[in-house]
């Protein structure tokens, strides 16, 4: 992080909906991804229950804002989804919608966007197999729109994402408890690899209907990322210098 900010970090926590069933649990995972991002000492901005129209319009006020102080940009969402779209309250927004924004803003260039969903990606429900156990280049004046981002997603395209209705969803709650312990040490592509195991081999489903008992998943990211993100307090920074 090397500008006086670490950035915004935009939580959309949408639990209750107009024509789906409630989320339940969804607190729990905003509540701790809050909790994470002030330790981290993001500008955290919360917002619950949003509709379609207030998901795009949160985007675009965000987009038009200055983030030239900022060292990065993190935006998570927690919602129903499919592949490509998660829910408003009411509607579906494209996952591009919430994404295009961001790559023609000029004052986040060359700094990483961080996009978090923790939603379904389709139905498919996994099953489980058993396994063996066993330099900087120069800076340059102009660079793809397309470059900086990482999308973190709780599961691969196709499939249901697995949510407990008091703990909160296996892909948030690891990705916390990883980031609380490894944020010092290892930069973002590590610590989602690390989520990526956990996730795969620590969790499976158990339920009263046999046909979604035993059931895993697997978190997914795609990086187009350009440098190592690293996350640093700077209060840290401060108390070490004393």
């Amino acid at each position: 992080m090397d500008h006086p900010y670490p950035g915004v970090a935009l939580i959309i926590n949408n639990r209750r909906f107009k024509y789906q069933n409630e989320r339940f649990g969804s607190d729990a995972d905003a509540a701790r991804l809050e909790k994470l991002f002030q330790t981290l000492e993001f500008n955290v901005v919360r917002r619950d229950n949003q509709t379609a129209d207030e998901i795009r319009q949160l985007i675009a006020n965000e987009a038009k804002s200055d983030h030239s102080l900022d060292s990065c940009f993190v935006c998570v969402v927690l919602s129903h989804g499919d592949e490509g779209v998660v829910w408003g309250t009411d509607d579906m927004v494209k996952v591009d919608e919430i994404v295009e924004p961001f790559k023609r803003k000029t004052s986040l260039a060359g700094k990483p966007k961080i996009f978090i969903f923790q939603a379904c990606r389709g139905d498919g429900l996994m099953d489980n197999v058993e396994a063996d156990s066993t330099a900087e280049p120069k800076l340059v004046t102009r660079i793809p729109a397309e470059a900086d981002f990482l999308y973190a997603y709780s599961t691969v395209p196709g499939y249901f994402s697995w949510r407990n209705s008091t703990h909160g969803s296996w892909f948030v709650q690891a990705f916390c408890e990883t980031m609380e312990r490894c944020w010092r040490e290892k930069d973002l592509m590590e610590i989602l690899t690390i989520v990526n195991r956990r996730v795969a081999f620590d969790y499976e489903s158990f339920c009263n209907d046999s046909k979604m008992t035993g059931r895993k998943q697997v978190p997914s990211f795609v990086s187009t990322l350009t440098k190592k993100v690293v996350f640093c307090a700077k209060s840290e920074l401060v108390d070490k210098d004393k």
